[in-house]
């Protein structure tokens, strides 16, 4: 089971996702949506979880802490939603 799919610690305060609707590099953030996002969030259902989809954007991630420490992490090329949700648990 994933790090993201249990609930994750009290600082993180938010989860953004940034990718382009139709960029094949973005293509694992799209798959995490359809398929891992439910689970995300029933099992955090307090956290806010942004996706932000825009022409060109390149994929991304971030988390958000407690005092506003933010850290973030390419998501570009990453094939599946395991991959990208491996990159986003390699923040907390």
């Amino acid at each position: 089971m994933s790090a993201l799919r249990k609930a994750l610690p009290q600082a993180v305060r938010e989860l953004r996702l940034f990718g382009c609707q139709q960029s094949p590099a973005s293509e694992g953030v799209r798959a995490f949506i359809k398929s891992s996002y439910p689970a995300v969030k029933k099992a955090n259902p307090d956290l806010p979880i942004l996706i932000r989809e825009a022409h060109g954007t390149p994929a991304r991630g971030f988390v958000r802490f407690e005092r506003g420490v933010e850290k973030q992490i390419s998501l570009e090329g990453a094939s599946s939603a395991e991959e990208v949700e491996r990159k986003i648990a390699s923040l907390l």
